[in-house]
């Protein structure tokens, strides 16, 4: 009986270790389907993305460029990695034993580089969606994509676009269901289990970090949206939300300002900030100095002196014309269209991409303040609100997109800023070559060209000798000839004002407004165009010496200084009769007697003409300083005395009376000298 009992035991024992194998068996089985579902998937993912990549993209030309970039996103970039992935996965294959292990090995292998694929086109998804809803608006365009689509992947249906682009999006987040199917069907105590546990992770920790970058993206792409709003728009967008949200903000900055609260310290992002602001400064200056430099240059292709006869036949200055205009056509114009289109237009897009950080940089510093005083609010409170709790997942999406990507950023920039500034030296040298070219082929044709170095610098030196004794000898000449003084004709009936503020306060006080004046400010004066003024001070009460302080004889007040003149005082119609007029010669001992009858001879007197004038119109006549004028009439047809009609070189017309001076006077009419 005991015997029979210990081999029902031994037979209860076998049993259960043949269900014990079975099992494993059964768990290996699910293993090994799993681990080729693992590969059979990614070959038809990988056939579908080529497919995309290749025949689809290749028939949507009609498309913009710019629409089949955001569709298909970096596409070719995953095709890579991919292709490269599933080469290894079936490379393990062959090793029955290890498989499993080296599949976990491979994704813990290729972790960085599937994120870094497949996060930049999750972040482009959504906008390439709203660009599939714009072309189902269109019915000729949506049936012309769904026939390429549909010719094909028949498998893709009515979805059409939408179907293909989120097969990479399935994809990743797959993965970890793939690898857990793997690691369900593992046995806890093998050699492989640890590892696709660490893979497991990471594929999870894949996903969340390409949930966290779009999301990212998504408050970069509102926040640097630069916007050009008028006043008016600005105003409109103000509301009580707004201005509570900017005075809670003001009052936090001001509390951090005076101490009592603390400031969140973030060093790193001090420095990448510092870092940026030097490099957005480097662009704008030299941004300024290209403009600076290109006006300058333009400047110096309107100046043309090859263009201006020079009443020299032959010789060096024709060749100097020669090549002055080849290099004027040709060498200086390519120059300026290459540093447009190579230096300048490069520098305005660098100078338009650090719009958009610098206004993250913005948006964070007042999300930063929002954050603070929720950090605040929950230690006291315990708790906030789903609209506060937003802000906060705001303000840490901002400070982690900037604190990972101004680095980036930053070096692009400063590369990109190198690359402008070698292109610019580049086209200099390229210019001195051309320019040195033809100049030396210009040059062998000079008389001066076979004499020695130093015997040529002494005859350029004595030629510039020369040159520069004319140059001053003319300069002491025009010198010596003063300019006319430009004077506005007095208003109707201001003589009377105009002597009186002369006799006041003197000839070198009195200024005349040379434009009309309106006066904007309570102590400004309005002064029509001639009206004379005497100065009382040459700035006002702040020391600022644009604004005059003036008196009209009736009123003080302040005048604009770039509207007023010195006024050169004019002598009268009377003053100048006296000067000019018939006098008696006191020596004369004995007067002429009456003379016989004879046709009357008009009143005429000699005078000089003190200041070139040139005639304006036909009622006026040109004069030369030191020219003798015969005055006709001392005033003109209104009787206006500023204007007298006079004679000279046998033409008649109007000279200003000012411009006039007495003679020294001949023999007159009608006198006799005494013996």
């Amino acid at each position: 009986m005991a015997k029979h009992g210990a081999d029902e035991l031994s037979c209860r024992s076998g049993s259960l270790d043949g269900e014990g194998r079975a099992s494993e068996d059964r768990s290996l089985l699910r293993q090994r389907l799993a681990v080729q579902e693992l590969i059979d998937t990614e070959v038809s993912y990988l056939h579908m993305l080529q497919l995309c990549a290749s025949d689809i993209r290749s028939r949507l030309q009609q498309l913009p460029q710019g629409d089949l970039d955001v569709l298909f996103s970096n596409i070719d970039d995953i095709i890579k990695v991919n292709s490269r992935f599933l080469h290894d996965l079936q490379e393990t294959a062959s090793k029955k034993e290890e498989q499993v292990r080296l599949v976990g090995n491979l994704f813990l292998e290729f972790q960085e580089e599937l994120e870094q694929v497949y996060k930049v086109y999750c972040a482009s998804y959504d906008q390439a969606l709203l660009l599939v809803d714009t072309y189902r608006k269109e019915p000729e365009l949506q049936r012309h994509i769904q026939g390429i689509i549909e010719a094909v992947v028949p498998q893709a249906g009515s979805s059409g676009l939408s179907f293909l682009l989120v097969i990479p999006l399935q994809r990743i987040t797959r993965y970890p269901l793939l690898l857990q199917k793997i690691l369900e069907n593992t046995v806890p105590d093998a050699s492989a289990y640890p590892v696709l546990q660490r893979a497991v992770s990471a594929l999870q920790d894949v996903n969340t970090n390409i949930n966290e970058y779009k999301m990212r993206k998504e408050v970069a792409s509102k926040y640097t949206k630069v916007e050009q709003l008028t006043l008016r728009e600005r105003l409109a967008r103000i509301n009580t939300h707004t201005l509570s949200k900017k005075t809670t903000r003001l009052s936090q900055l001001l509390k951090q300002e005076a101490g009592l609260i603390p400031r969140t310290e973030d060093k790193e992002f001090d420095d990448l900030e510092e870092r940026f602001q030097w490099v957005s400064l480097c662009v704008t200056e030299l941004k300024n100095n290209v403009a600076a430099y290109l006006d300058n240059l333009q400047t110096f292709l309107c100046f043309r002196p090859h263009e201006y006869s020079l009443d020299i036949p032959e010789g060096p200055a024709v060749q100097y014309c020669n090549l002055a205009r080849d290099l004027q056509l040709e060498a200086f114009l390519t120059f300026k269209q290459r540093l447009e289109g190579l230096v300048w237009q490069p520098l305005c897009s660098l100078a338009k991409a650090l719009l958009g950080p610098q206004n993250l940089i913005k948006k964070r510093l007042d999300k930063l303040l929002d954050f603070e005083r929720l950090e605040e609010k929950l230690l006291e409170v315990g708790s906030v609100t789903y609209q506060e709790e937003a802000a906060r997942h705001t303000y840490q999406a901002l400070n982690s997109l900037l604190v990972a990507e101004l680095p980036q950023f930053n070096q692009l920039v400063v590369q990109w800023l190198g690359q402008i500034l070698r292109t610019f030296v580049t086209l200099q040298r390229d210019l001195a070559k051309q320019v040195l070219q033809r100049a030396e082929g210009s040059m062998a044709q000079l008389p001066h060209h076979h004499v020695p170095e130093p015997a040529f610098r002494k005859l350029v030196e004595d030629a510039l000798g020369r040159t520069s004794n004319q140059l001053r000898s003319f300069q002491e000449t025009f010198e010596k000839v003063l300019p006319p003084p430009t004077t506005q004709p007095l208003l109707p009936g201001s003589e009377r004002q105009a002597q009186a503020l002369l006799s006041r306060y003197g000839p070198g006080k009195l200024y005349q407004a040379t434009s009309n004046i309106s006066g904007t400010g309570t102590l400004d004066l309005t002064l029509p165009r001639g009206q004379i003024v005497a100065l009382l001070q040459n700035k006002d009460t702040k020391g600022n010496s644009s604004r005059w302080l003036v008196d009209t004889g009736g009123h003080r007040g302040y005048v604009p200084a770039g509207k007023l003149q010195l006024y050169h005082v004019v002598p009268s119609a009377e003053e100048l009769r006296r000067q000019v007029g018939l006098n008696k010669d006191p020596r004369c001992l004995t007067p002429e007697p009456s003379p016989a009858p004879a046709p009357s001879i008009p009143t005429v007197n000699q005078v000089i003409a003190v200041y070139p004038f040139v005639a304006r119109s036909s009622h006026e006549v040109s004069l030369q300083a030191g020219q003798p004028v015969t005055i006709l009439e001392a005033q003109d047809k209104k009787g206006n005395p500023e204007w007298s009609l006079v004679e000279v070189n046998g033409q008649r017309g109007y000279v200003p009376s000012g411009f006039l001076a007495r003679a020294q006077s001949p023999v007159l009419w009608g006198w006799n000298l005494p013996s």
